[in-house]
């Protein structure tokens, strides 16, 4: 059972509360740079293109990388009936093997995809990301901070979308500093029956002292941490941190 395998055909539907347009401002402020309006961006762990779609109308030229063929599918379609001015880049690549054809003058990683890159490998996705991003350019991205994903132990919620419904229970594991949560989806189908599938999700709780340090070993400087951004009131938090030289 993966994850975004089953959930990315209802991804938008069950997450129709996200304030995109809020976020895609937020970026922007934090990227920009040098007087420049409009910018080569990256954005890692892009799931259904969405901010990625609003980066792109505004202007900005979009490549966007995610793990998930699923979410990539759902993108691709998106982008072709947004139509921006310049259609995004799609790549199917995990964080930690990021491989862009050249240097980005930003890049983004939004909605707490970080925290699905385990500690382990956070060295090696900001040192990919160190290669890409142009020097005195600027990596920002959000999370859950360890609170927020303690205080989901245990719990269980449920959403209901039009066709479809989705039940999430949490636990959160001390010893490995990570959330476990599991969805069951049931969508309806044309012969009236409901059709059941099930993801598992793990999501680690990187501190943000871990996270700054995992920034400045890679070649970040003038690391960030922002406790006061959008949906700050329910535990995300932000840091944008600048590339030094390569």
């Amino acid at each position: 059972m993966s994850a975004y395998g089953s959930l990315a055909r209802w991804y938008d539907a069950l997450t129709g509360d996200v304030p995109y347009e809020e976020l895609a401002d937020a970026y922007e402020a934090l990227l920009h740079r040098d007087g420049r309006e409009k910018l080569t961006l990256l954005d890692l762990a892009c799931g259904t293109g969405t901010l990625s779609c609003i980066m792109a109308q505004r202007g900005h030229e979009m490549i966007c990388a995610d793990v998930s063929p699923d979410m990539l599918a759902v993108a691709r379609e998106k982008a072709e009936s947004a139509a921006p001015q310049t259609a995004p880049i799609f790549l199917c690549q995990e964080a930690a093997e990021l491989d862009l054809y050249g240097t980005v003058e930003g890049a983004y990683c939004s909605l707490d995809a970080m925290n699905y890159i385990p500690p382990e490998e956070l060295a090696e996705v900001f040192h990919r990301l160190h290669l890409f991003i142009e020097p005195e350019g600027v990596f920002a991205f959000d999370f859950q901070s360890p609170e927020r994903l303690r205080a989901l132990d245990g719990g269980s919620f449920s959403d209901e979308e039009d066709g479809v419904v989705c039940l999430w229970r949490g636990e959160f594991d001390e010893e490995e500093g990570a959330l476990y949560y599991s969805m069951d989806i049931f969508s309806s189908r044309p012969d009236s029956l409901w059709e059941r599938r099930t993801e598992e999700h793990i999501e680690y709780a990187h501190t943000p002292e871990a996270l700054t340090a995992a920034l400045r070993s890679a070649g970040f400087h003038d690391v960030r941490v922002i406790t006061d951004g959008v949906q700050s009131d329910m535990g995300r938090l932000f840091i944008s941190a600048v590339n030094g030289t390569h």
